[in-house]
C-alpha cells in the first residue's frame, strides 16, 4: 500500500494529520453527549481524548485492521472542524468511511466534502473496490451524507447492537469503485 500524501485538499477544506494543537477543541466535541450518542462508548474524558488524538496523529496504514483519521480544517483557518476516517477491511479492497463533526461544522456541508475526499484517496490512490458506512438507524444526519454520496442502503439489520442502554437498528451503506467513478465524472 502506498504511502498517502497529505494533506488532501477540498474546495473549503485540508484534511490532514492530527498533531498535539487538536486536542483541546477535539475534547471540546467529544465531551459532549451529543457527539457520543452514535458513537460506541460514552462521551470521551480528557486522557481518553489525549490517547485518541496520540493515536490518530501517528496512524500506520499499511495493512488490513489499519485505519486513517484525518483531522478536517477549513482552508485558510486553522482549527479542527472534526474527523474524517477510512477503515481497511478484512477482504481484497474493502473499506469502511465514518465522520464525526464538532457541532459548529454541522449542517454545512463539510462532512460530505470530507468524505467525499476520503472516498476519492480510497477509490482512487489506495484502489479499494467497496467502501462502506455502518450507522444507527436515529443517526438520520449520517443516513442524508450517506445519501448526498450517492451510497446505497444495502442493509437494515434490525436491534443488531446494544449500547447506551438500548438495542439499535444499524444501517449499511455503500459504493463501489466503478459508481464512484460514474458519479464522480458525471
Amino acid at each position: 500500500m502506498p504511502a498517502i500524501a497529505l494533506p488532501l485538499r477540498t474546495e473549503r477544506l485540508v484534511l490532514r494529520r492530527f498533531d498535539g494543537r487538536d486536542l483541546n477543541a477535539f475534547h471540546a466535541y467529544h465531551s459532549m453527549p451529543e457527539t457520543a450518542r452514535f458513537l460506541p462508548g460514552p462521551a470521551k474524558s480528557y486522557t481518553q481524548s489525549m490517547e485518541r488524538v496520540g493515536k490518530y496523529a501517528n496512524f500506520v496504514f499499511e495493512k488490513e485492521g489499519d485505519w486513517v483519521c484525518l483531522a478536517i480544517e477549513a482552508k485558510g483557518q486553522p482549527g479542527l472542524m472534526g474527523e474524517v476516517v477510512l477503515k481497511w477491511l478484512p477482504g481484497r479492497g474493502q473499506g469502511e468511511v465514518g465522520w464525526t463533526l464538532a457541532p459548529a461544522a454541522r449542517g454545512k456541508g463539510y462532512g460530505t466534502e470530507a468524505a467525499a475526499a476520503v472516498l476519492d484517496l480510497g477509490f482512487g490512490e489506495l484502489g479499494f473496490h467497496r467502501i462502506e458506512a455502518r450507522l444507527d438507524a436515529l443517526n438520520t444526519a449520517s443516513a442524508g451524507l450517506c445519501e448526498r454520496l450517492g451510497m446505497r442502503l444495502e442493509a437494515r439489520h434490525v436491534d443488531k447492537w446494544h449500547y447506551k442502554g438500548q438495542w439499535a437498528t444499524e444501517l449499511i451503506y455503500a459504493v463501489l469503485a466503478d459508481e464512484w467513478q460514474a458519479r464522480s465524472h458525471s
